[in-house]
């Protein structure tokens, strides 16, 4: 039996989002952040070796990591749907946004909010570089949204569930705006459209607020 353990608040909505997407039979459980530290429970730190949200079983299967428990999903439950293979027009672009969402943009609003946490003033050069790194990560975003639709096209792919969390609820955390995107914003009321998406948010963070915009 599959089971995502979802860490409120996590990237793990990512996987929630992909099983609701492909109507997956799973078990899904949850688990709360500690309400001061905003960490996870030492339960959930107890699942893999790493301590870090998403994990999945599956069977005798212990997997980390969003990118790699999507692939797994996707090759492992019949999710070709949700990808491009090698031969498709938009093949290179679902491989890129794919890796980018954690190689990239994630890491680079980790980066910003440890600098942040540590509280310099806001001229620092440190925090400066940052901002100007995020406009460049947005603007790019922006203009590759002006292209198609979603990431790897016309149609919703693992590229987009990769990266919405760091465009919605990673905000909670490393706040930005967004309103000078107007196209980021348009494929964020795509994503808050889809049944999908909605049943995958009721399950996973019942009572939060959705940051889609």
């Amino acid at each position: 039996m599959l089971t995502v353990h979802h860490l409120g608040r996590s990237q793990s909505e990512r996987i929630v989002w992909l099983c609701e997407e492909l109507g997956l039979d799973y078990e899904l459980k949850r688990f709360e952040r500690d309400p001061v530290t905003r960490l996870a429970p030492p339960q959930y730190k107890a699942l893999h070796p790493i301590g870090t949200a998403p994990v999945i079983t599956d069977g005798e299967l212990v997997l980390g990591e969003s990118g790699a428990i999507i692939e797994y999903i996707i090759a492992r439950y019949d999710g070709a749907r949700l990808a491009r293979q090698a031969g498709h027009p938009e093949f290179a672009n679902y491989l890129y946004w794919l890796h980018y969402a954690n190689g990239s943009l994630q890491a680079l609003l980790h980066r910003t909010l440890v600098a942040r946490r540590l509280e310099p003033p806001p001229e620092h050069r440190v925090l400066v570089d940052l901002q100007a790194r995020l406009a460049r990560a947005l603007d790019f975003l922006e203009r590759r949204l002006g292209e198609a639709d979603y990431l790897a096209g016309s149609e919703l792919t693992a590229a987009d569930i990769m990266i919405v969390f760091s465009l919605t609820t990673m905000r909670s955390f490393t706040p930005y705006d967004l309103k000078p995107y107007a196209r980021i914003l348009a494929y964020l009321r795509r994503i808050g459209a889809r049944e999908a998406y909605q049943r995958a948010m009721r399950k996973g963070d019942p009572g939060m607020t959705l940051l889609l915009d």
